[in-house]
């Protein structure tokens, strides 16, 4: 009889033990759930907050474009317009460069009311997006620009795009206003479920200690960071800079 009352309560200290390790593990449990859950919420609260700076950021840019143009080259295509029909009065011979003239400004409208639809903008691929940017450089001549595009392109996320986007207008400022470059070339290469981006300027490069390798080159990092992209910006002074930023789609998505 002592025996089988040794059993039981053996059985029932292993019972307790198993119900103690149960509940252990399942408090563990509950914790990193909970704390994967937290993490999440913030990961999400960060892609949020750093989209909408992204986006301002690009509307800004987008104004300070507009600006530029209304008043430094459409304004002054106008105000050239006008003194060749003042001109004409004497010459009529000189209106077929005054419609030139107004030709040239009507067009330069109509692609800069790409930029002022809102709605357009918003619609746009990152195709589209970059194919605008780099025919306004060539057109402007700001720097001679290439854009190539290669492979089918993906079925991505609007939000991933319009970063992606802005870290490459964010190099793209760089070089014109910093490179000295005389030619810019990028390529959008998509391989499914991946894109591959590549910029390149023939400028005077930059060392690993300046501005732009710090700040600049930090802001873009992060931005790859957050959608979980790869990005890698190399430079040679007196050579040029290169960026190549990869960014895969995750497989659950595709």
């Amino acid at each position: 009889m002592e025996d089988e009352e040794i059993v039981g309560l053996i059985m029932a200290v292993v019972l307790l033990l198993l119900v103690a390790v149960i509940i252990v593990l399942f408090t563990v449990f509950l914790k990193r759930k909970n704390k994967l859950i937290v993490a999440q919420e913030k990961a999400k609260k960060a892609f949020e907050r750093e989209l909408a700076e992204t986006q301002i950021e690009i509307r800004e840019e987008t104004l300070r474009n507009i600006s530029w143009e209304l008043h430094d080259n459409i304004g002054q295509l106008m105000t050239l317009a006008k003194i060749q029909v003042q001109m004409a009065r004497q010459s009529p011979e000189n209106l077929d460069e005054v419609a030139e003239t107004i030709g040239t400004g009507l067009t330069e409208l109509r692609a800069l009311s790409k930029l002022i639809n809102p709605e357009a903008l918003k619609s746009l691929s990152l195709k589209e997006a970059l194919n605008l940017e780099i025919e306004r450089f060539n057109r402007l001549n700001f720097i001679k620009s290439t854009f190539t595009v290669e492979g089918e392109p993906l079925n991505m996320d609007q939000q991933k795009e319009i970063i992606l986007f802005r870290i490459l207008q964010e190099f793209f400022s760089n070089t014109i206003k910093h490179s000295k470059a005389a030619h810019l070339d990028v390529l959008l290469k998509y391989d499914s479920p991946c894109l591959e981006i590549t910029a390149k300027d023939d400028g005077v490069g930059f060392a690993q200690d300046s501005k732009f390798a710090g700040i600049g080159l930090k802001n873009m990092e992060n931005r790859a960071q957050l959608i979980e992209a790869q990005l890698r910006i190399t430079s040679e002074e007196n050579i040029g800079t290169a960026l190549r930023l990869t960014y895969c789609i995750p497989q659950k998505n595709v």
